[in-house]
């Protein structure tokens, strides 16, 4: 599984962006997603994760309310919406994918960059 997640950028507080994460292969709708985040000095941090059959999802308290993960099954894509966005939300962000939402993840994606900052 080759995961490409795309769609970081500059942006000022309270604006959005939508990351996405999809796979050469278009198996991703078959895996758990996840989105990872790591800020300059801190150590990375799970974000956002969708199970793969029930659509369940699981969200960072950090987030919760500004941030919805979604699934487009005819595009076999991943997104993360993000609204409202802080300068504390500046990271690089990953996508992850293995059986199962949690610690670990065997496939990772590459890295998009996502500043917040007037």
């Amino acid at each position: 599984v080759q995961l490409q997640a795309c769609g970081g950028g500059l942006v000022q507080p309270g604006e959005s962006l939508r990351l996405s994460c999809t796979d050469s292969e278009f198996t991703l709708n078959y895996y758990a997603v996840g989105w990872y985040r790591q800020a300059p000095g801190k150590e990375r941090e799970g974000v956002s994760c969708i199970t793969s059959a029930e659509f369940i999802t699981f969200t960072a308290d950090s987030v919760k309310g500004r941030f919805t993960i979604s699934r487009d099954i005819g595009k076999s894509t991943v997104h993360l919406q993000m609204n409202n966005l802080k300068p504390e939300d500046t990271a690089v962000y990953y996508c992850a994918a293995d059986n199962f939402c949690g610690n670990g993840m065997t496939y990772w994606g590459n890295e998009t960059l996502v500043t917040v900052s007037s």
